[in-house]
């Protein structure tokens, strides 16, 4: 099957005005009264990782290895989709089973223009090796643009993890990835994530109701800000806040663009209905 057949049926174009993705290069800085689009090219932090603003997640109520993406088996086309229309970076995990459909929609974009961002679980630090050489076998790539320690609450994670994390910074030493960082879901993490020279790059939840967030909207943003006086990429997630938004997403996606403290987001749209959606409302904003 070649990928025109493969992209054949689309629910819905999202329009000639998205059709080309961006050159590489052009970088927006934050401010209240830029235009943003979520097809900007942006840079996350000093690794010099340049994707799009809007990450496509593909983990919708995401765990034991399947997320309302991959459950409509419609993934790869999801993907393939956004990719078309701009979106340049893919948000997996292991945990979110999607790895088999990121593989699928690779298969037919050009590895180099995409960025590839997947989740650890393991705390074991010869599982979370053998992890991320699965990992590739599962994505059928020869890298892995960002890899995260997945989930993390303790306030001394950085002690009690040291093993992964040394696992990880050898595997960027040999190439097999390019960044790595961690997703944090309490404020002690997040707060050891910005004291560690390790961290290169955060997973962050951020809305402005402070739904399914590590502390109120204020608390995180001042130790983002902390985080990126260091140089690391600041990815943020639960922009929604886990659906607690879904009737208020305008509000949600202008707070998400205004803080200033975002170098790009992630929302796990289902259909390429809701892609297209999430397109319009970012440039609206």
């Amino acid at each position: 099957m070649n990928r025109r057949e493969f992209l054949t049926g689309a629910a819905v174009g999202l329009g000639a005005a998205y059709l080309k993705p961006p050159a590489f290069g052009a970088v927006d800085t934050p401010s209240t009264n830029a235009k943003f689009s979520a097809t900007d090219t942006v840079v996350l932090g000093k690794t010099g990782i340049r994707t799009s603003r809007l990450a496509m997640g593909t983990g919708t109520i995401g765990f034991g290895g399947s997320s309302n993406q991959t459950r409509t088996n419609a993934l790869p086309h999801l993907l393939m989709n956004g990719y078309d229309n701009g979106l340049l970076f893919f948000d997996t995990a292991d945990s979110y089973g999607s790895h088999p459909d990121v593989a699928e929609a690779l298969k037919h974009v050009s590895r180099d223009k995409v960025v590839v961002m997947t989740k650890c679980d393991d705390r074991d630090p010869k599982r979370a090796q053998a992890d991320l050489y699965r990992y590739l076998k599962e994505l059928k790539t020869d890298y892995i643009d960002i890899a995260l320690i997945h989930c993390v609450t303790e306030d001394d994670w950085t002690t009690r993890y040291r093993g992964v994390m040394d696992v990880f910074s050898e595997a960027k030493e040999k190439g097999i990835i390019r960044s790595h960082g961690v997703s944090c879901h309490s404020i002690e993490a997040l707060r050891a994530a910005a004291a560690s020279p390790w961290v290169e790059i955060d997973l962050v939840r951020l809305n402005p109701i402070g739904a399914h967030m590590d502390a109120q909207p204020a608390v995180v943003i001042d130790v983002i800000k902390q985080m990126r006086a260091q140089g690391k990429g600041i990815v943020g997630m639960k922009i929604l806040g886990q659906g607690a938004m879904r009737s208020r997403q305008d509000e949600a996606i202008r707070y998400a663009l205004h803080s200033g403290v975002l170098d790009a987001f992630t929302i796990g749209a289902e259909n390429t209905n809701e892609q297209a959606d999430l397109i319009r409302r970012i440039a609206s904003a």
